[in-house]
């Protein structure tokens, strides 16, 4: 009978689970860079929309997103099938209607308004699970919406208890998002997620590029400047290629939970940014506001488990001894 160094083999476990705790630590950092990109978005958009059409905004970023990811993953292209077309064009319909409604709300509402309405959309996901997939909300979740409501009312809401346009089209474009997201986890399951990033992104620029004429009529050329070559660029590059990139890689070694909750903080640096860069007020009715959105989005995201996690932690190592 061989001998075994028990020694040994506690030290390795101890070494596994470290670098398992390792691992989750640098994806949930990823999952927050991921959440600054985006946040810093919102200011790029609203600093923009006043130099070039929303749509046009639109046609520009997806371009140059997918020209990226089309030259670094070239080969997923010969590889697409025609249910991969479809998904990807549903997606697509999806994203373009889900940024649309947040590029053109931004002109008449605030950059930090605007971020933290739209991801209103982790408390709807619930919501929409329960009627596509008959999937029904726990406790937690129903509480999450209730709160919810009550912050967007602060955050919204005005003195005669209406509501800005650019909010309404706002929280439309949070109800975009989540059916996105529904659609992802659904179509994911069976198709290659890079394939269906290229795709989806494709064709929200082709629609872009024929709505953008509709909506915005003909692209006034004198809004080319350094400055908005440089926003789209990072709007194309930085907040579509590379935060999808990150997202998409980091969400395989973190929770669900975990990744909804850290790219929620979009919203967080959402509105950092526009008191920052964009000179912003923040009144305490609307910081309270936020608070309520945010613990709304906690609760449904954790359902309080971070409460327990030294004891949850405890039990993962114990099983895995």
């Amino acid at each position: 009978m061989p001998l075994v160094d028990f020694g040994q083999s506690v030290q390795r476990r101890e070494w596994r689970i470290k670098l398992k705790k390792n691992v989750t630590g640098l994806a949930n950092a990823g999952m927050v860079l991921t959440a600054l990109i985006w946040g810093f978005a919102f200011v790029v958009v609203k600093d923009s929309v006043d130099f070039i059409p929303p749509v046009y905004m639109l046609a520009f970023r997806f371009t140059i997103a997918f020209a990226g990811l089309a030259l670094v993953f070239c080969k997923k292209l010969f590889k697409i099938s025609k249910r991969d077309l479809f998904c990807g064009g549903i997606l697509g319909i999806l994203l373009f209607i889900s940024y649309f409604f947040q590029t053109v709300a931004i002109q008449y509402t605030t950059a930090g308004k605007n971020a933290f309405l739209t991801t209103i959309y982790v408390v709807i996901v619930p919501f929409l699970h329960w009627f596509i997939n008959k999937k029904k909300p726990d406790g937690y979740c129903i509480a999450a919406a209730f709160l919810a409501i009550a912050g967007i009312g602060l955050l919204s809401l005005q003195g005669d208890l209406s509501m800005n346009i650019g909010d309404i089209l706002t929280i439309i474009c949070g109800f975009g998002f989540a059916f996105h997201m529904i659609y992802i986890d659904r179509y994911t399951e069976k198709h290659d997620p890079v394939a269906l990033t290229i795709l989806q992104i494709g064709v929200a620029a082709l629609i872009s590029w024929l709505m953008a004429p509709l909506y915005d009529g003909t692209f006034p050329e004198a809004a080319f400047s350094m400055k908005i070559v440089t926003s789209m660029l990072y709007l194309g590059l930085g907040s579509t290629m590379i935060a999808f990139l990150l997202q998409n890689v980091c969400q395989k070694y973190t929770t669900p939970s975990s990744a909804s909750l850290f790219l929620s903080l979009e919203s967080v640096f959402g509105v950092l940014c526009s008191l920052i860069f964009l000179k912003e007020y923040l009144t305490v009715r609307m910081a309270i506001g936020c608070a309520l959105i945010f613990a709304a989005i906690l609760l449904a995201e954790t359902k309080l488990s971070f409460l327990k996690g030294n004891r949850k932690d405890k039990e993962m190592e114990i099983q895995e001894e």
